[in-house]
């Protein structure tokens, strides 16, 4: 069976929303567009606009578990639309001081007593807001998904990675001899960097926000580790879609 790519989601605001998307076009040296390109900074975080730094800076899924069920929809002129169970639907202009205001207002409800608020909006376009140090795009295999669902003995929703690319068609763990090689996705050439380390915030359920699912402790006694997908870099742009060919060059 050929490796195809069967579903591309970015997350336009860090831990705080979904998108899927049928096609993109991908840039060489930038995160998959879009995404990541805006977080939100907790009070007293040493983050700017324009410059990327680690997670701990900001508003995050690990920590709070009631942001993992936003859903986001991105209109024109960086406007987003964000869906929350508890909190309803909005839309806000994200590059509009009096929005973002408005924006940090509608989701304080959700901070877990005795955390940090989040207090700024931060932009970084291009190279997004990953976790990792460079501009990265996961990619996520959904035989490994059904791998980790088998250690469980329970069907879990692979939303809870997080991930980019999700490709079908490969045996579990396939990935994983991508690190260090050149892979095609449709028009573009991505390279594996790393295996991506994962923490809590893959506990806490996409619907629900509950941590339900301990998915950190059966990577560890499953398999010895704690990684789950492959960070790439993006070698070569072009257009990639859902259905696109996925394969070592």
């Amino acid at each position: 069976m050929t490796a195809r790519l069967a579903e591309i989601w970015r997350y336009p605001i860090k831990s705080h929303g979904r998108e899927r998307l049928g096609g993109v076009v991908l840039e060489a040296g930038h995160a998959l567009p879009g995404d990541r390109k805006w977080a939100l900074a907790l009070d007293g975080a040493e983050a700017e606009a324009g410059a990327w730094a680690p997670c701990s800076n900001f508003a995050r899924t690990s920590r709070n578990p009631a942001l993992a069920p936003f859903w986001a929809q991105t209109g024109a002129d960086d406007t987003l639309v964000l869906t929350h169970d508890k909190l309803g639907e909005a839309a806000f202009r994200m590059d509009d001081p009096a929005d973002q205001a408005r924006l940090l207002d509608w989701i304080a409800p959700l901070r877990p007593e005795g955390q940090p608020a989040a207090t700024r909006v931060l932009k970084l376009a291009g190279r997004g807001y990953t976790d990792s140090d460079f501009p990265s795009v996961t990619l996520c295999n959904l035989a490994s998904h059904a791998a980790v669902e088998q250690q469980l003995g329970q069907k879990i929703s692979p939303l809870r990675w997080r991930g980019n690319l999700w490709v079908e068609g490969l045996e579990p763990w396939a990935e994983w001899d991508w690190v260090g090689k050149e892979i095609r996705v449709g028009d573009a050439l991505l390279r594996g960097v790393e295996r991506t380390d994962r923490c809590p915030a893959t506990m806490a359920n996409p619907e629900t926000g509950a941590r339900d699912v301990p998915t950190v402790m059966a990577l560890r006694e499953g398999w010895g580790h704690k990684d789950f997908s492959i960070r790439c870099e993006v070698i070569e742009g072009g257009e990639i879609a859902e259905g696109s060919e996925v394969a070592p060059a």
